[in-house]
């Protein structure tokens, strides 16, 4: 998320009242989560395990827990609870505005879309030219939607990221600024819910087709003429090559990429990155080649029982 405005190192650090390491001046153009970032963001990070890892992204501001040395070029924002406080300025630049009408005023819709009775249309909302939306779609504040792109009922865009910080007293949300953006032709079945990035984008590029009740997770960037089978989950800050087909009822974790071209069937549990190009099925997914080796391997188990019982 880019500010609409340069803020500075000092301004930032009086909105959430905590200490600076660095020039005063030193300008903040935005914040984003550490796989999006790029310099003049802010990224946070609470956590021992992943301080190196954020204090050497592209983000030039750190929002961090304890006093360490400032890389060179980078500014430090020292806080005793960088998730409260990156929801904070999210709140602060992203506020959450409550809808006046079931399509919005700020909302621009193209020649020829066609919007159906009983949705409701966020502010900020573009939607291109000779859409179908049908009825009870909701599509939430600043959503992007191409040309010729079709969504059947019952379908969300732009929900909150499924992202959550435990603490003794319950589930803390992190709050979501992102957007859902969908790209010329695109078609998403009936009842899907495509959540919204927590900072940035969650996209489905041009030409990708959707079957009804998949779900998909935030900043997950879903390639080109894609097909997706009905009941699939798709984690949070997933790839998805171009050219990927994946049948029903898979489970895909989070941060992991599936190449160009791969085949997933149906009720495959995806743990980590597939190389594309290939079919995989199972739980762990593998490719064909080797998980047919290792269903081979398991029907021979009684026959070697049996001959370890007659030594």
């Amino acid at each position: 998320m880019k500010f609409t405005q340069p803020q500075t190192l000092e301004a930032i650090s009086q909105l959430i009242d905590c200490e600076y390491v660095g020039d005063s001046d030193f300008p903040v153009l935005g914040m984003n989560e550490i796989h999006v970032v790029e310099p003049g963001d802010i990224v946070f990070v609470d956590h021992p395990k992943y301080y190196d890892k954020a204090l050497n992204s592209a983000a030039t501001i750190v929002l961090i827990n304890k006093e360490v040395d400032c890389p060179k070029g980078k500014a430090l924002l020292v806080s005793d609870d960088p998730f409260r406080d990156f929801n904070k300025l999210s709140n602060y630049f992203k506020p959450f505005r409550p809808a006046k009408n079931q399509i919005s005023d700020t909302a621009v819709v193209g020649e020829g879309t066609i919007i159906q009775p009983n949705c409701f249309i966020g502010n900020n909302v573009i939607i291109g030219k000779n859409c179908v939306i049908h009825s009870n779609v909701s599509i939430y504040d600043d959503a992007i939607l191409g040309d010729n792109v079709t969504i059947h009922s019952g379908t969300v865009l732009g929900a909150n990221a499924f992202y959550y910080k435990k603490r003794p007293e319950g589930f803390d949300r992190l709050l979501s600024s992102g957007r859902v953006v969908l790209e010329d032709y695109v078609d998403l079945g009936s009842n899907c819910t495509i959540d919204r990035g927590v900072t940035g984008d969650t996209t489905i590029k041009e030409g990708t087709k959707i079957d009804n009740l998949v779900q998909i997770g935030h900043d997950t960037v879903i390639g080109k003429k894609c097909l997706i089978a009905s009941q699939v989950g798709v984690a949070g800050c997933v790839v998805i090559e171009d050219e990927v087909t994946i049948w029903g009822q898979v489970g895909i974790t989070s941060g992991i990429t599936i190449g160009s071209k791969a085949v997933i069937s149906a009720k495959a549990g995806v743990s980590k990155s597939l190389e594309g190009g290939k079919s995989y099925f199972g739980i762990p997914a593998d490719d064909f080649r080797s998980k047919y080796k290792e269903i081979a391997a398991i029907k021979k188990i009684p026959e070697i029982l049996e001959l370890l019982k007659k030594q």
